[in-house]
This record gives structure tokens, C-alpha cells and sequence, in this order.
């Protein structure tokens, strides 16, 4: 299960490593070169999803993925549309940043029955949108309101609310192409407010921005449009995550 992988990570303080795919972005034949790179570094999740989909890939990508190699692929889902029972789970996002109904609990009412019948594992995901910068895809298709940069109080409360309604991940996020990353001090306050595993993502475009946010209290990182300006950013980032686990477990073991 993907879930229990994740959250056995957590408990032995192990670091984990997602790369995101947005089907608009990748073909076939990018995909799998991506996933060759990952075969090669130790990448543990594939997202594919994003906020706005215009094309129909999604189903292929997913395909290509399972098809070149053992990495659990996650559904990252903009609405009711992207669903594929290819994947093995689905991240059931809900905005919990943001006061649109629609995305709180509106779209997972008409999802549900069909993902209901899916042999997806299903993750039940708080989603919290930070203001990094500008207005991403995000912010703009949903409609809502990030929560602002230096805010760190209120992203710790909304993550402590998510769990408390039952929520096993939270996920902080700038959404793609934000101009920087999410505060340590905002990762730090979130991750001294919760118990269940931190997945943050955004605005991460090389490994010391990757470390940041991990030696802050993020159990998953997540890397997409950084590695399509610069492909090497995957290799730099699982080696620094693979040493940083590494001498964690010596020092557990002293």
C-alpha cells in the first residue's frame, strides 16, 4: 500500500522523493526517458496530474510509466476528470486553504462513485496552497485565496484541522512555476502541528531548496517543472536525499 509506505518512511525518518508529471507537458517518448532517470536514482513516487489538463495523455502516461518500471504511480488530480485505475492510488485532494466548496467536498461527491469501483488506493490528502510569488495555474482554476508567504500560523492551524478531520497527508504546496519555494519556518510550524506525513512541493528547483525543506520537517518532496529546465536536478536531488538518509540511519544507529 502507498499509503503505509509513506508513513513507514515517517516512522523510521527516512526522506522520500516525488517527481510530478503534468500529461500536457511529456509524450510517450519523454516519459520514458524520465523514467529511465529515475530507474537509475532513488526516486520512490511519480505524480501525474495537474491543475489544468487539456490533453488526453493523462491514461498513456500513467501506462508508460508502469509499463518502464516498479516506482507507485500517484494520481495528482484537478477535478472529477482525472481519474485512471492504471495508477495505484490517488491523492483525494481537498483545498483545504481555500473556502471554494466545490473544491473542499463538491467534486469528490460526484467522483467518488466511480473511484468507489476503481482499484485505486485512496489517499485522503489536505491540500494547502502557499503564496509564493505570483498566481499560479492553481490558485487561478480554483479559484481561491493562498495563504500568504509569511503566514506560517495560519497554514500550521489549517494543517492541524485537516488531520483532526481525518486527513492522512497534508500537502503544502506553491503550485507549479512559483517563483520560489515554501518558507522552512512555514514547513517547520506545520510539521510541529501534525503527526501524519508532510508532502511539500513548488517553486523546488535544486537540491539545497530539496534539503530545506526536508531538514524542516517534509517526509516527501516534490519536484516537476524544475526538471523540465533542467534535467540533471533529479540525479542532484536524489543523491543529496540518499546521503541525508544515509547519515540519518548512522546516527540512529550511534
Amino acid at each position: 500500500m502507498v499509503y503505509e509506505s509513506i508513513l513507514q518512511k515517517r516512522l523510521e525518518g527516512q526522506k522520500a522523493l516525488a517527481v510530478l508529471i503534468d500529461p500536457d507537458k511529456t509524450n510517450a517518448e519523454e516519459c520514458i526517458k524520465l523514467v529511465n532517470m529515475a530507474n537509475e536514482c532513488v526516486v520512490d513516487f511519480f505524480f501525474v496530474g495537474g491543475s489544468l489538463i487539456t490533453t488526453d495523455n493523462m491514461g498513456l502516461i500513467i501506462k508508460t510509466i508502469k509499463a518502464n518500471c516498479n516506482i507507485p504511480v500517484l494520481i495528482f488530480p484537478g477535478s472529477t476528470l482525472h481519474v485512471d485505475s492504471n495508477a495505484d492510488a490517488l491523492l483525494f485532494l481537498s483545498l483545504i486553504s481555500g473556502r471554494n466548496a466545490e473544491l473542499l467536498i463538491g467534486q469528490h461527491v460526484i467522483s467518488a462513485p466511480i473511484i468507489k469501483r476503481s482499484s485505486l488506493e485512496v489517499v485522503s490528502t489536505g491540500y494547502i496552497l502557499i503564496d509564493c510569488g505570483h498566481a499560479t495555474s492553481v490558485s487561478y482554476i480554483s479559484n481561491t485565496t493562498p495563504i500568504p508567504y509569511d503566514k506560517p500560523s495560519i497554514a500550521a492551524c489549517t494543517a492541524m484541522a485537516g488531520e483532526m478531520l481525518g486527513m492522512k497527508i497534508i500537502f503544502l504546496d506553491s503550485g507549479s512555476g512559483a517563483q520560489r519555494s515554501i518558507d522552512r519556518k512555514t514547513i517547520a510550524y506545520v510539521r510541529k502541528s501534525i503527526d501524519c506525513p508532510l508532502i511539500v512541493g513548488g517553486g523546488i528547483d535544486s537540491s539545497g531548496k530539496a534539503i530545506d525543506a526536508l531538514s524542516a520537517g517534509a517526509d516527501v518532496v516534490v519536484i516537476g517543472n524544475g526538471i523540465e529546465k533542467q534535467p540533471t536536478l533529479l540525479i542532484e536531488v536524489s543523491d543529496r536525499i540518499k546521503e541525508y538518509n544515509q547519515s540519518k540511519r548512522e546516527n540512529n544507529l550511534v
